[in-house]
């Protein structure tokens, strides 16, 4: 999937390692499909709490060659990966977020999106706290040092019932890590063990596996989970199963790893399953079944399996460009998606060809993509697509574009097919997608589809809503951070 679309971010924690640095690096190199903007790692030896991040993916922060991560060397240790849902793309917006308050240092790493930041940090500047970041997660941090706040018996669980959205979050504090989930489980957050013992928590198994650790279980919606010298302890924030869970499952479509295991289900082998269910829904009569890569290739090899066409690899992607959703603007995704996807033109030239992808958003990529078939000699070209037509923005960690720029927002699929320039379009629909997870359809978010949100929303937030400063001063920022 090629499209106007940031999601929201990786996180990974390691607690009581000899290595835990290195994990941690490895973990979010291993995630580095959740974010491409910035990166950073927090550590602790027990007293003293140290942080280094910057722009750019894992790799341009920690050079290869450099001694940072022989500086941050601790057996504690966060780790975030980002791409803005909210706040500006610079360093100041860049995580984890380091603080200093009444009970010590802390180190914050947030994935999702929380929908009244914009009405807490009103709140805390009108009573004189002073913020140096337009990001959600700054206001967590204030919570945590509100004077009335640090004086409850838990004060996190009180801090965590204040936010509404979705969240994941690691906390580092000088000897201890806390992980919390929002009660309804809209991100995936899960917990991993090392041979050596160590707790382990991140956003996707993928970075368990990435550091040869095992996959122990998810973390619960509502749940704390607090790494110690004496192991790995829970509690619940709210109530076990106060609310219906709203999982994302966006994340099983497009978002997570290939190879990783969440809300359960192992993500290849349901996208295969809402391939099938597409060619049961959307059947044509066809030479070849090509996937858009890499998000569109396991939908694309259950949709072969279940017509009977073959399946093959009539487009090929580059691994030296980036997830191009991530690219900072229009003009340079569009310049990107050339780079990326290359046709293969003995594939589909002279042949009926249906092309696979997980989802269209605004769809001039994917019309782009389709012009580059047509021009390689494919006779006819059928769109299918593993996920209903999106027609609402999320609010929850997803930056759609505005509803009046999604593709199906105003249109039927003949105009949709007239716009991408297939001759036909096929979406799965919203309750053959559902049927093929493991939960109940009611334990998933689908408002990007219909509209109905869980968690309701007031106020329309924007990307930008907690920006207080002219978007030049920002460009400055980003180019002058390493």
């Amino acid at each position: 999937m090629t499209f106007d679309k940031k999601e929201n971010c990786g996180l990974f924690g390691i607690f009581g390692d000899p290595d835990a640095v290195q994990k941690t690096y490895l973990g979010l190199y291993s995630l580095q499909h959740r974010g491409q903007e910035s990166a950073g790692i927090a550590s602790s030896d027990g007293e003293y709490i140290q942080c280094y991040k910057g722009m750019g993916t894992v790799r341009r922060v920690f050079r290869d060659g450099s001694d940072t991560l022989e500086k941050l060397a601790n057996p504690v240790s966060i780790g975030h990966v980002r791409y803005s849902t909210t706040g500006a793309s610079n360093s100041v917006n860049s995580q984890p977020l380091l603080s200093e308050y009444s009970r010590g240092q802390v180190a914050v790493a947030h994935n999702g999106n929380l929908i009244n930041a914009a009405l807490l940090r009103d709140e805390y500047e009108a009573y004189g706290s002073i913020f140096k970041s337009t990001g959600d997660t700054e206001v967590i941090t204030h919570l945590l040092a509100k004077p009335s706040h640090v004086s409850k018996p838990d004060p996190l669980a009180h801090v965590l019932n204040h936010l509404q959205g979705s969240y994941c979050l690691l906390f580092l504090y000088s000897d201890h890590i806390e992980a919390a989930r929002d009660p309804y489980g809209i991100r995936p957050l899960c917990i991993g063990q090392t041979e050596s013992g160590a707790y382990v928590v991140t956003s996707e198994t993928c970075a368990l596996d990435a550091i040869g650790a095992k996959f122990i279980r998810e973390v619960e919606p509502g749940e704390i989970i607090r790494l110690d010298k004496d192991g790995m302890h829970s509690r619940f924030f709210v109530k076990p199963g106060f609310v219906k869970p709203a999982h994302c499952i966006f994340e099983q479509i497009y978002f997570a790893k290939q190879n990783s295991t969440i809300f359960g289900e192992n993500v290849h082998e349901l996208r295969k399953k809402f391939g099938k269910q597409l060619a049961i829904e959307h059947p044509v009569e066809a030479d070849v079944v090509i996937p858009i890569p890499d998000s569109g290739t396991s939908a694309a090899i259950g949709y072969a399996e279940q017509s009977k066409i073959p399946f093959d690899m009539g487009m090929v992607r580059s691994h030296y460009i980036g997830r191009t959703f991530i690219s900072p603007n229009q003009k340079l995704r569009e310049l990107q998606v050339g780079l990326k996807l290359a046709i293969v033109k003995e594939v589909v030239a002279g042949k009926r060809v249906v092309v696979v992808d997980d989802s269209i958003v605004r769809g001039t990529t994917t019309r782009g993509k389709i012009k580059a078939i047509r021009e390689a000699g494919a006779k006819e070209v059928h769109m299918r697509i593993s996920c209903p037509p999106i027609r609402f923005p999320c609010f929850y960690g997803v930056d759609f574009p505005t509803k009046e720029e999604l593709l199906a927002n105003n249109r039927d699929l003949k105009q949709i097919a007239e716009f991408l320039g297939v001759d036909s379009v096929g979406y799965i629909s919203l309750e053959g997608l559902l049927s093929c997870a493991t939960f109940p359809a009611d334990h998933y978010c689908t408002a990007c589809w219909c509209g109905k949100y869980r968690i309701p929303v007031d106020i329309a937030l924007n990307k930008f809503s907690l920006e207080h400063y002219q978007s030049d001063l920002f460009d400055d920022l980003a180019e002058s951070d390493g």
